[in-house]
């Protein structure tokens, strides 16, 4: 059957491209556990600038594999235990590797493939793509971190109409909702990411991970607590290599040329 999950490299950047094009890159149980398995590893390789996530054509993915749950011998309720439990180490893996990560929404992003794409640090939409939630009109609860990433993107008000409703949401919509970070033109998702990544790879790797880091957290904490994790993130980036590097640049008036990871 192949690799659920594909792997390729292009420079510094990891690719990982969802690969059940047939079922529309849909997660099951197999794939998902690729899925997660593979962004743990790449957290933690330090030859790795940034992570692009795509789907093999037509689609980025269609979410759970609604036939694959039902067929589940313990029932629906089961499957989607079982999935949701890996799926959840992906979404949670993406939101905290020292990566940047970009969703290339080459198709259809829908259900769990929907929240994938809002995991993600950067989204970039084909102009021909579309996103939808999914899970309410298939009469489920949104998943994959969903509920708390959307709101935060769109407004509160947004995101219930997202959730009632389940409208498909085409390019131009998702970018002026927020939900993308910029639209490519058409079967460009994936090159327009990957020149971000390059973008982001000749960047310092250590301010982008505190950066990403302190702005995650500062969804859930006081105000007081996030300042204090300000100062000692910027204590540490200013002692580290990058953090001398920049200041010396900034002195002597010269572009900063900053480390590998």
């Amino acid at each position: 059957m192949g690799e659920t999950i594909q792997l390729e490299r292009v420079d510094d950047t990891a690719v990982l491209v969802l690969n059940r094009p047939r079922a529309y890159n849909a997660f099951d149980l197999p794939m998902i556990r690729d899925l997660a398995d593979h962004l743990v590893t790449l957290a933690s390789d330090s030859s790795v600038r940034a992570v692009v996530l795509t789907g093999a054509p037509p689609a980025f993915s269609a979410g759970g594999d609604l036939r694959w749950a039902s067929a589940w011998p313990a029932g629906p309720g089961a499957a989607f235990h079982e999935l949701s439990a890996r799926f959840h180490m992906a979404i949670q893996t993406i939101r905290r590797m020292p990566q940047p990560v970009i969703a290339a929404v080459n198709g259809m992003a829908a259900g769990g493939g929907f929240s994938l794409a809002l995991a993600a640090d950067f989204r970039v939409m084909d102009e021909t793509a579309e996103m939808r939630q999914a899970f309410t009109s298939n009469g489920l609860s949104m998943d994959g971190g969903a509920t708390f990433i959307l709101p935060r993107l769109v407004g509160l008000a947004r995101a219930l109409e997202i959730a009632a409703f389940d409208e498909p949401i085409p390019a131009s919509r998702a970018l002026a909702w927020g939900l993308v970070t910029r639209v490519s033109p058409a079967g460009r998702a994936r090159e327009e990411a990957l020149v971000l990544a390059r973008d982001l790879g000749r960047r310092s790797a250590v301010s982008w991970a505190w950066s990403k880091t302190l702005l995650t957290d500062s969804l859930a904490t006081s105000f007081e607590t996030q300042i204090e994790r300000e100062r000692l993130g910027l204590k540490s980036a200013a002692l580290s290599a990058d953090g001398r590097e920049g200041l010396a640049a900034f002195a002597e008036k010269r572009p900063p040329v900053f480390q590998k990871r």
